[in-house]
């Protein structure tokens, strides 16, 4: 599958102080040689790998294009495990669309979305649950998802793979051994204690990964928490001072906010999602009303609320609020014994100093007062794992879902042993479980897998 031709790319945003532009493949070094003249010293072909070359970048016919320093390695110790060159001209993008126009003409390709990690990966360089860590590394956009990333680069979690992988070897290849002794009727060579116990454990270890995955999800899109209370209670004007900024549209009209309006904020590194929703109230107004609905659907899906008062709320109002708490699965049902977090806001405190509710917290959106307060209440709401960058935590979809499939073979294994089914057929849900693993690492990948997730990169990486 690994592609024999030469690849260029622009590998930074235009526009900055400088531009580099990536060469990979068998060609790469002789390509750019064609194209570069080094100042005082021999061509990059006679040149030592991890070394940098100032020179003047050409056309074909010796037309100057820029002073560039070409930086070169040889395979296979490089990105791509290829060789490679990258050259830093200046950020004008008519000069580097200039050298890209001109590496095409002298027999480089045009690089696909992700076609230079795709490389290091089908290289060797790094397997393919490290490859897509490159991606959300580029994407990071607050310390939390940052961390997880580059904890995935580095192979903590693949490390955490191959060691449940080797543990399911080991009870597959004592499940065949008997098969090829099979005519041996009472002939076991392992022991089902054994064997059962050590399934047990993968698969402990296997679920604790795929139910990381919510909170992976949560961290890597931002952690939802949901505003809400009856009309002209503040929410408005809380999200606005949360989010330093006039988002929401504050008046003193009931019903003003008639639609979710939310945005991101980062507490400790990590990054909250905060809504603003509709004022709840008992009314006419069908487009209100559907505000109101998508206020409830907002709050059956926060990981945390916060819940604003300016007066006592009365039993009925708690107990429909409550009763909306109750988180909802991707179907809409549901989810028994899970609930989101809930924090009271005393919101308008400096007119209302004396406490309505036991455990709320006294603030005044309009002029600041406990803000910082709150914030730390909803950061101690979302009851995060410790993370930093060797933390391991699920944040991809397609990895959970391989993980989800994995725990069904391990979970059929199981009530296979309890039900004394014969061992071709336990061992092949022990195949079907490691190929659910190898899925992740990409020791068994469909080629249309592989390019579906590296189409979803930037063309220089």
């Amino acid at each position: 599958m690994i592609n024999e031709d030469t690849i260029c790319a622009i590998a930074t945003p235009l526009g900055g102080a400088l531009a580099v532009v990536r060469v990979s493949g068998p060609s790469a070094i002789s390509l750019v040689d064609n194209v570069f003249t080094p100042k005082g010293k021999a061509s990059l072909a006679k040149a030592k790998a991890n070394t940098l070359h100032y020179g003047v970048f050409h056309t074909l016919d010796g037309t100057e294009i820029d002073d560039v320093v070409v930086s070169l390695w040889r395979a296979p110790h490089s990105y791509t495990g290829e060789d490679a060159v990258e050259i830093s001209c200046h950020g004008s993008a008519f000069i580097a669309h200039n050298i890209i126009q001109t590496l095409i003409e002298a027999g480089c390709r045009q690089a696909d979305h992700g076609e230079f990690t795709m490389r290091a990966f089908l290289n060797g360089k790094m397997d393919l649950s490290q490859a897509e860590a490159v991606a959300d590394l580029i994407a990071a956009n607050n310390k939390a998802s940052h961390d997880l990333a580059l904890s995935q680069m580095k192979g903590h979690f693949s490390n955490e793979l191959k060691q449940l992988h080797d543990h399911l070897l080991k009870l597959t290849s004592l499940l065949e051994l008997e098969l090829d002794f099979s005519d041996h009727e009472d002939l076991e060579f392992a022991d089902r204690t054994e064997l059962r116990n050590l399934a047990e454990h993968i698969d402990s270890r296997i679920t604790q990964l795929a139910d990381s995955f919510k909170n992976g999800q949560a961290i890597k899109e931002g952690i939802p928490v949901a505003i809400v209370g009856k009309t002209n209670v503040g929410k408005s004007t809380l999200l606005n001072q949360l989010l330093h900024e006039d988002k929401a549209i504050v008046s003193d009209i009931d019903g003003t906010t008639r639609d979710l309006v939310e945005d991101f904020m980062t507490i400790n590194g990590v990054k909250f999602r905060i809504i603003d929703t509709a004022g709840i109230r008992q009314t006419e107004d069908k487009i209100e009303r559907i505000g109101i609905e998508r206020s409830y659907d907002a709050i059956a899906r926060a990981a945390v609320v916060v819940w604003v008062i300016d007066e006592k709320p009365t039993s009925d109002e708690e107990a429909d609020l409550r009763k909306h708490l109750q988180r909802l699965d991707d179907d809409g049902n549901v989810v028994d014994g899970v609930s989101a977090e809930f924090i009271i806001v005393h919101n308008k405190c400096d007119l209302h100093p004396a406490p309505l509710c036991d455990g709320e917290l006294p603030v005044s959106a309009k002029n600041g007062t406990n803000l910082n307060q709150l914030v730390q209440r909803i950061y101690e709401a979302a009851h995060l794992p410790e993370i930093d960058d060797s933390a391991i935590i699920v944040t991809n979809a397609r990895h959970y879902q391989a993980l989800v499939r994995a725990h069904s073979s391990l979970s059929r294994f199981l009530e296979g042993m309890a039900a004394g089914l014969p061992s071709d057929l336990l061992a092949e849900d022990l195949r079907l479980c490691l190929s659910d693993l190898g899925e992740i690492t990409g020791q068994i990948s469909p080629e249309m897998t592989l390019k579906n997730i590296f189409s979803r990169f930037c063309i220089g990486k």
